[in-house]
């Protein structure tokens, strides 16, 4: 069996210790002679299945009691319109912080959501200039303008522009009236974070936690019960909150494998210890975009470069295409940028392994040489 070097945005890598275990499981899950994939979701195979995986995050992020953790599906994308349902009051106002392309979607969602069900949602805070295709994200904001908000709306990681917020995203605006709400989709877990600062984080599954098809939600308990009623059952927190996420079939299986990877990266030693191994996965990749002399050029301000999605320029985009065809035949995968943007993308989610980037980094600076 030959594994690629997988540097794709997402759906991504997963630990392949995680992958072994299902495979090991997959056609007799402790010997009950079927898959878990076949369980009841009511049942005590699985039952015991979902419970680990609440466990390990728990634990994993030091949850809080005064929280909520819910697994739903539809991905970022659904949160989009789940949290201005659920926290927006019909007169209040819901302020976006962007920094990129999944900030402006999110916020574009949520007005939709106010113009059917009442309330405002506007941006308190950009970094974006130009329009259309060529608009640009450089950096994270760092002012906010959200008094009078009900809640103040963040992307931690924006995996299309790679912008991060380098210090506590929970503190990047210490003066927020509001509770703060995060999408965290591709840096959820990649170091520790004090969950107490925000009221929502919201990640799908298939950057850092597991396969595609999982959203971890993770609400305050106050903010599930002071949620509208007004909506549609199913898109009530507090309904997902009283049934432990089992109001109607979650996808089991990928809860299942998302609960291996959490346990793989309990092994790991938490998320201090994989903190240092995804830096210095990037310090590789970012050391070898400075050493190149400007053979390759990275947009972002160094103070908000992601630790996660890493985006570079080459001269012209046939030279582009030439590093990402070499690239290829030396068996990394998934390096092309967001069709949206172009250029080069390089994603270090915790799945990817310190060597695969030292590879990368050694590939480029051998293809600057030679190309140059």
């Amino acid at each position: 069996m030959a594994r690629v070097m997988n540097f794709n945005a997402g759906p991504a890598a997963l630990p392949l210790t995680a992958l072994e275990r299902a495979q090991a499981e997959l056609l007799d899950f402790q010997g009950s002679g079927m898959s878990v994939m076949e369980h009841s979701h009511r049942g005590r195979e699985y039952d015991a299945v979902h419970e680990e995986a609440l466990a390990l995050l728990r634990e994993l992020l030091n949850i809080p009691v005064e929280y909520n953790i819910l697994f739903q599906t539809g991905g970022a994308s659904q949160q989009f319109a789940v949290v201005p349902m659920n926290l927006l009051p019909r007169t209040g106002k819901a302020a976006y912080a962007l920094s990129g392309a999944w900030g402006e979607k999110a916020v574009a969602e949520a007005k939709s959501v106010a113009a059917m069900l009442g309330g405002e949602a506007y941006v308190s805070a950009t970094t974006g200039t130009g329009d259309g295709k060529e608009k640009s994200y450089t950096r994270t904001p760092t002012e906010l303008n959200d008094v009078g908000a009900s809640y103040v709306h963040l992307t931690t990681n924006e995996t299309i522009h790679g912008v991060q917020f380098a210090s506590s995203p929970g503190a990047a605006f210490p003066t927020a009236h509001a509770p703060l709400v995060a999408d965290m989709s591709s840096d959820f877990l990649w170091r520790p974070i004090n969950v107490s600062q925000f009221g929502l984080i919201y990640a799908g599954a298939q950057k850092n936690i597991g396969p595609s098809g999982v959203t971890v939600v993770v609400i305050k308990k106050d903010l599930v019960e002071s949620g509208r009623r007004d909506i549609p059952k199913i898109f009530q927190y507090r309904t997902h909150a009283e049934a432990n996420s089992l109001y109607n079939t979650p996808p089991t299986f990928g809860i299942y494998l998302m609960r291996n990877v959490l346990s793989w990266l309990k092994e790991q030693g938490g998320l201090t210890a994989i903190e240092k191994v995804n830096r210095a996965k990037a310090g590789a990749i970012y050391s070898a975009i400075s050493a190149s002399g400007g053979f390759y050029s990275c947009p972002v301000e160094q103070s908000s470069r992601s630790m996660m999605n890493i985006v570079f320029r080459l001269g012209s985009e046939a030279l582009e295409e030439k590093f990402v065809s070499e690239a290829k035949k030396a068996g990394m995968v998934g390096l092309k940028g967001h069709r949206a943007l172009g250029g080069i993308r390089v994603s270090l989610y915790n799945a990817v392994l310190l060597e695969w980037a030292e590879s990368l980094a050694t590939f480029m600076h051998d293809f600057a040489k030679r190309n140059g």
